[in-house]
C-alpha cells in the first residue's frame, strides 16, 4: 500500500509547449520545475507516480468545444520532454476532462491503496478539478499543490481552488521549494 500517489495531468506537449495545438502560455510553464521537484520526491520513496495524458481520436466530440488537441499517437498527446515518464511510471490515457472516464485509473488507484493523491498539472478548471471531484467520490483525500497547478484563466484558477478545499475537501499546499524561494 502506497501512503501517497502523485497524478500528474496533461503535461503534454499540446498545450505546454509553444507550438502545441492548445498552449496554455508562458504562465503556465512556470509549474513544470515544481512538478519535476515532486516526481523526484515521489520516486526517491518510491510513492506511485501517475501521468494522465489526453488521448483523443480524430474525431472526438471534445473538439466541438475545444480546437483538435492531444491527438493519440501524436507529437501533441506526448507528454513535455522535461517530465517524461519512467519505466517505474503508470501512464493513464483518458478522453474526458476526469481522469476517470473510460480508463483503468479507478483500478490502478484501488490496487496502489494510497492515503492521499496529490493532484498537479493543467487546466485547474478542467481536468484538475473534475478528476479532484472524482477523488472525492472514490474516497480519497486530494492534495493540491498550488505551484504545480496551473489555468489559462486566472480568475477560473483561484476560484477551482476554491471550489475543490470547499466542495471537494482538497487539501491545498504550497509546496517547500517556492516557500524556500520566498514567492
Amino acid at each position: 500500500m502506497a501512503s501517497r500517489a502523485l497524478i500528474v495531468i496533461d503535461l503534454l506537449n499540446d498545450f505546454l509547449n509553444p507550438g502545441g495545438a492548445l498552449y496554455c502560455g508562458d504562465e503556465s510553464r512556470k509549474i513544470v520545475p515544481v512538478i519535476r521537484e515532486l516526481i523526484d520526491e515521489f520516486d526517491s520513496r518510491n510513492d506511485p507516480v501517475i501521468f494522465l495524458r489526453d488521448a483523443h481520436a480524430r474525431d472526438d466530440k471534445e473538439f466541438e468545444l475545444f480546437p483538435p488537441h492531444a491527438i493519440k499517437g501524436t507529437w501533441g498527446f506526448e507528454v513535455i520532454p522535461e517530465l517524461a515518464p519512467a519505466g517505474k511510471h503508470h501512464v493513464v490515457d483518458k478522453t474526458r476532462f476526469s481522469g476517470f472516464f473510460g480508463n483503468n485509473l479507478a483500478d490502478l488507484l484501488s490496487e496502489l491503496r494510497p492515503d492521499e493523491v496529490w493532484v498537479t498539472g493543467v487546466l485547474t478548471s478542467i481536468c484538475v478539478m473534475d478528476t479532484t471531484g472524482d477523488l472525492r467520490n472514490r474516497g480519497y483525500l486530494a492534495v493540491i499543490p498550488v505551484e504545480a497547478v496551473a489555468d489559462i484563466d486566472p480568475a477560473q484558477h483561484e476560484s477551482a481552488l476554491e471550489r475543490m478545499r470547499k466542495i471537494y475537501g482538497a487539501r491545498i499546499v504550497h509546496t517547500r521549494s517556492r516557500q524556500a524561494k520566498g514567492s
